[in-house]
């Protein structure tokens, strides 16, 4: 039953969005995964998409998959670029990784209009500006 599955909680790991400059010093987003544990996280599979209302109109975004294999202990990974047009509608990360061989799970929903300069704090590991979820 479902009910008797208890599956094990996610602590100290997160996703942020961080607004940096990319190589040719232009402003850009990007979303990274952050192991803030004592041990590496393994099989590390992300599954992004985005969905909600643009202008009372439904939108939905591709779902992407990454797979980023192993995160050290305390580091962090890049996910994805992402594009200002999609901080109107939720974003959401399912991220899942395996630690000694338990499965862990868990989803990350960036809210409409969450994803902006007024949320931002300093990233933990990146030390750069951003919006997190933990």
């Amino acid at each position: 039953m479902k009910k008797d599955i208890n599956p094990p909680e996610v602590t100290d790991i997160a996703v942020a969005v961080v607004k940096e400059l990319n190589d040719k010093g232009e402003q850009e987003w990007n979303v990274y995964m952050l192991n803030l544990k004592n041990v590496a996280i393994e099989g590390v599979l992300v599954t992004s998409t985005g969905y909600g209302l643009i202008q009372g109109e439904g939108r939905k975004t591709s779902t992407l998959r990454h797979f980023l294999d192993t995160i050290p202990a305390n580091s962090f990974a890049k996910i994805e670029p992402i594009m200002e047009t999609v901080f109107g509608i939720n974003n959401e990360f399912w991220v899942s990784f395996y630690i000694n061989k338990v499965m862990y799970d868990k989803k990350y929903i960036f809210l409409a209009e969450s994803i902006s300069e007024t949320n931002f704090i300093r990233i933990p590991l990146i030390n750069k500006k951003g919006v997190m979820i933990k």
